[in-house]
């Protein structure tokens, strides 16, 4: 990695990095919940169990970042590109991810219990166990997505329909 190498576990609480050129950063663990890190630049960042509950990402760009089992619990991701970006087994509770580019995006086991996903682009997202209950895919693409094993009682399909 060529990004900022940030002591593993950094606490960044509340931190405006709205704008930031962190591509390629080490932000292992990193306590981020409520930083401001709208239109920031994360492609390829090593975020792996690092806490995002509650940040702004809006517009970010986390293309091919590594989320594994980070908290984006609650996390305002309108907008923000997350294609082929690993997101195995992270917390997308109640996380707005409205019009979020997740193209090639790997959810797999990934909890996107209630979260809001209205024309979100799946085109070809690994969805395999991911709980989508109560999730909103409205408008969503989930051209060649994968999502055996997805649990998606309740879900707002792409057509508007409610699965069973």
């Amino acid at each position: 990695m060529n990004g900022y190498n940030i002591e593993p576990g950094a606490n960044l609480e509340f931190a405006n990095l709205a704008d930031a050129y962190l591509a390629d950063a080490n932000l292992e663990g990193a306590n981020l919940t409520d930083a401001n890190l709208k239109d920031a630049d994360l492609s390829n960042a090593f975020l792996e169990g690092a806490s995002l509950r509650a940040a702004y990402l809006m517009g970010a760009d986390l293309r091919g970042a590594d989320l594994r089992g980070a908290n984006l619990m609650l996390a305002h991701m309108r907008g923000a590109n997350l294609g082929a970006a690993d997101l195995r087994g992270a917390d997308l509770d109640c996380a707005d991810l409205r019009g979020a580019d997740l193209t090639c995006a790997d959810l797999r086991g990934a909890d996107l219990s209630d979260a809001n996903l209205e024309g979100a682009d799946l085109t070809c997202a690994s969805l395999e166990g991911a709980d989508l209950t109560n999730a909103n895919l409205k408008g969503a693409n989930p051209k060649g997505a994968h999502a055996r094993g997805a649990d998606l009682e309740g879900a707002t399909m792409p057509d508007g329909s409610i699965h069973d």
